[in-house]
């Protein structure tokens, strides 16, 4: 079913919610009433009428049971990090369709593994890839394609070919990161038949606009609520398009701890609970980093020591 085959939708609407990014049935169906008014102009009562529409057509929002859930949970794609001590504590690689934060102080291999899965996102599925392509928002100009050919070069792929399918876009506030997010799933529709599908996005960092722009607790509740709404519309992203959804977090240090790590990550709660998989990075001698699995939904929580080498995450 077309867009326009929806039952109150008059021939305007399609192409106000295709602009919106809501360019397919499941988009509409996982939307809210106030996120069709908002865009395409439409009352309370037509959108909510539209929104049902899609769910229908879709086959989204009712109940199912078990054993559905667990035979739908086999299309759940597994992306390898390029180290199998990190792989192993992962639960075998990172899941599509979940968002896995790590969180560390600089220096950690937050932004080292963000760009290895970029690579290794290409790589095909008995190798640990996805067959896809990946999109980055880079918020404090991380982003170094040099550091791709590196590691392109140690998973021997073709450099150039690698580049052409990580597709990065620079934030430069809190807004145009959010705004970004509806940009991407607009690029995954136009590669969705294409041999490179969108399976990975990358949010680098996801708080650092958020923390430098909302300052002081008069202005917390306004940065929690954006954030989760950032982080939900990011979720949406990798369950429509069965993609990977791999965010990077700072850390601050409370000084009012006296025993124990004091780091903590940034966008308290909000984060912690929007987070499929949370990662917690540690420096160690040279090359080596600690991860330790914080949270998650399945797997218990444990370590695991990697490398940063010079053509990639290794063990």
């Amino acid at each position: 079913m077309d867009l326009e085959e929806l039952p109150g939708v008059g021939p305007a609407i399609p192409e106000k919610l295709r602009e919106a990014g809501l360019n397919s049935l499941e988009a509409i169906a996982v939307a809210s009433p106030a996120e069709l008014v908002a865009t395409a102009e439409i009352g309370e009562a037509t959108a909510a009428k539209i929104i049902n529409s899609a769910r229908e057509a879709a086959d989204i929002g009712g109940f199912e049971t078990g054993d559905k859930i667990l035979e739908r949970r086999k299309e759940v794609g597994k992306l390898t990090t390029g180290s199998k001590s990190l792989d192993d504590l992962l639960g075998y690689g990172i899941e599509t369709q979940a968002i896995a934060e790590s969180y560390g102080e600089f220096g950690s291999g937050k932004t080292q593994i963000a760009h290895q899965l970029a690579v290794n996102v290409q790589l095909p599925p008995e190798k640990g890839g996805l067959n896809g392509s990946a999109i980055v928002i880079d918020t404090e100009n991380t982003f170094r394609p040099d550091r791709i050919k590196d590691m392109a070069e140690g998973a021997e792929l073709d450099y150039e070919e690698v580049l052409k399918n990580i597709h990065v876009a620079r934030a430069y506030n809190s807004n145009h990161q959010m705004l970004l997010v509806g940009k991407a799933g607009e690029l995954a529709e136009e590669l969705k038949n294409t041999e490179k599908t969108v399976r990975l996005m990358i949010i680098d960092s996801a708080t650092a606009h958020f923390r430098s722009e909302y300052v002081g607790r008069g202005t917390l509740a306004d940065r929690q609520q954006k954030i989760n709404r950032h982080l939900h519309e990011a979720l949406r992203f990798g369950d429509l398009n069965n993609a990977v959804v791999m965010i990077t977090n700072q850390v601050m240090v409370r000084p009012d701890t006296f025993y124990g790590d004091p780091t903590r990550p940034i966008g308290g709660h909000i984060v912690g609970h929007t987070a499929t998989f949370r990662l917690y990075l540690r420096k160690s001698k040279g090359e080596k980093r600690i991860a330790r699995l914080v949270d998650s939904p399945n797997l218990p929580e444990a370590e695991a020591v990697f490398s940063v080498s010079l053509i990639g995450i290794r063990d």
